[in-house]
């Protein structure tokens, strides 16, 4: 019984870096995004040059939701907002893959909607990560 339990836990320790999201691998799925979103330090430097349709991305992670200064956001990530919530790379990855329905369950209202019409199908993890590396999300203030 002992030597099984020690091999299961030994498998799944070492199987951890195989389910470990891929930032090569969100940064090529980021493509998809940028026809909406840019990422663009506070000097201006562009990281990744996109639309203007959704925020700026930059130092995403870590920061409270619906908090770009200028950009004018819809009634129900607003009311996300009042929550205080801030973005995690796992409420990025769940919020890119249906945004309204994420923004129904964390308000409780199911009228909260999202501008956010793109649902991405795959990869979510994988572009939440690239989103909370230190290029994109180096936790300084934006």
């Amino acid at each position: 019984m002992k030597l099984s339990l020690i091999a299961t836990i030994t498998a799944i320790a070492l199987a951890g870096p195989a389910f470990a999201q891929d930032v090569a691998k969100g940064e090529k799925e980021f493509r998809k995004c940028k026809a909406c979103h840019a990422i663009t330090a506070p000097d201006g430097t562009s990281i990744v040059k996109g639309g203007k349709v959704g925020p700026n991305l930059y130092n995403v992670v870590g920061r409270p939701v619906a908090s770009v200064e200028g950009f004018r956001y819809k009634d129900g990530i607003k009311e996300l907002a009042e929550t205080g919530a801030v973005w995690t790379e796992a409420d990025i990855a769940e919020y890119m893959t249906d945004p309204s329905t994420y923004l129904e369950e964390k308000t409780g209202d199911p009228k909260a909607k999202s501008g956010m019409t793109w649902k991405q199908k795959k990869d979510q993890a994988d572009i939440a990560a690239y989103l909370a590396s230190p290029e994109v999300s180096p936790g300084e203030a934006s």
